[in-house]
């Protein structure tokens, strides 16, 4: 019996989401900076993971699970968008371009190391 991909997302989800608030607390924790480095780290990890998933000969459970649900729940576009925003509102607009650019970058490149290590093994 399969279990359905409906209830693996979810359960990759209940999984993935309070992990990105436990790494993104962890990390802010240390940097009094505006720059909103705990969604950064968990946006780069979750594209670097679904990189590598997505390299992978696996079925379509493991996607499920992993893939949309964890590295969905894992990462997240709202608060990049909200964070990048508050930043410009508030003045610091450098730091809101360098948030959209080196996320946007990054999370490409961390998708593409992803790839590659899944790749090579």
């Amino acid at each position: 019996m399969s279990i359905p991909s409906a209830l693996l997302v979810a359960l990759g989800a209940a999984l993935g989401a309070p992990l990105r608030y436990l790494v993104d607390r962890m990390v802010q924790a240390h940097h009094d900076g505006l720059f909103p480095w705990g969604t950064f780290t968990v946006n780069i990890t979750g594209s670097a993971l679904l990189g590598f998933l997505a390299a992978l000969p696996a079925g379509d459970g493991t996607m499920a699970l992993a893939g949309t649900g964890f590295c969905g729940a894992l990462t997240t576009y709202s608060t990049f968008g909200y964070e990048t925003l508050r930043l410009a509102e508030d003045g610091a607009r450098v730091h809101a371009v360098f948030n959209a650019v080196a996320s946007v970058a990054a999370g490409l490149g961390a998708a593409y190391c992803g790839m590659a290590v899944a790749q090579a093994l």
